[in-house]
């Protein structure tokens, strides 16, 4: 397990803000990035590796959605994934990072100020999508997990039209997340889209989601469920990093 209180410039007991409806600020990013080097969401790198590896190419164009100061970018170059391009909301966000991968070499890697409600980019642009708790931030006040609320609704789904358009025809959405199959499967398999659900769990005792959404890919849902179980939750508050409880503290109070 990462320590945390190596990855951080700033408090190193901070256990981030009070309340998960702070994430949903743009100025809490930009204070927080300011003084804050690195941090993961939902485990590091080594955990989902494997799964990295047996689906996405080494010559693949990789978009990465929200990458604040991950080292997702950086850990996917190593594996000899190059040709890289970043995204996130925060200007510091986006200075820093770029800052960090050049004093390291990594040249290649590009880093853009943008917003993954309207991404920039021009269709069919990428062979592969990848976000990691960044879609995790648009639920904090989705209310009823069952019924989330519309404004919430819009924005997942202005997310995945973006991501969906700016795919090639064969391309892949990768989604690293707390997102439960039985509120995230809606969502994924609106009938607009044309790739295929299927996931991957990883974590000790804790489950994390490893979606993996194949564009035009689609099958019919008897043939995807199959691959599909949902498996059994746990949901012990101990068994999880950071601020990571915050996300399912929040979960677990709208499904009470």
């Amino acid at each position: 397990m990462e320590n945390r209180s190596d990855t951080h410039n700033s408090d190193p007991n901070s256990v981030g803000p009070p309340s998960a409806l702070t994430y949903l600020d743009p100025h809490y990013w930009d204070e927080r990035f300011s003084s804050e080097e690195h941090y993961e969401w939902f485990k590091d790198y080594s955990h989902f590796q494997h799964l990295i590896k047996s689906n996405i190419k080494t010559s693949s164009s990789v978009l990465e959605l929200g990458c604040g100061n991950s080292q997702l970018c950086e850990e996917l170059y190593k594996d000899g994934i190059v040709d890289i391009t970043c995204i996130d909301l925060s200007s510091v966000a986006v200075v820093k990072m770029l800052d960090r991968l050049l004093s390291k070499g990594y040249k290649e890697i590009k880093v853009v100020q943008a917003d993954m409600l309207d991404l920039p980019f021009n269709s069919e642009s990428f062979d592969v999508v990848i976000e990691k708790g960044t879609m995790d931030v648009l639920f904090v006040d989705a209310g009823d997990p069952w019924n989330p609320r519309p404004e919430t609704v819009s924005k997942v789904m202005a997310t995945l039209d973006g991501v969906h358009r700016v795919l090639k025809p064969d391309g892949i959405f990768i989604s690293i997340t707390f997102g439960q199959p039985h509120f995230r499967r809606p969502l994924f398999k609106d009938p607009k889209y044309s790739w295929s659900m299927e996931y991957n769990t990883f974590g000790d005792g804790f489950h994390y989601f490893f979606y993996i959404l194949r564009k035009g890919k689609r099958c019919n849902d008897e043939k995807e469920n199959e691959k599909c179980k949902d498996p059994s939750i746990s949901l012990y508050q101990d068994e999880l990093e950071g601020e990571d409880y915050l996300f399912r503290t929040r979960f677990d109070d709208d499904e009470d």
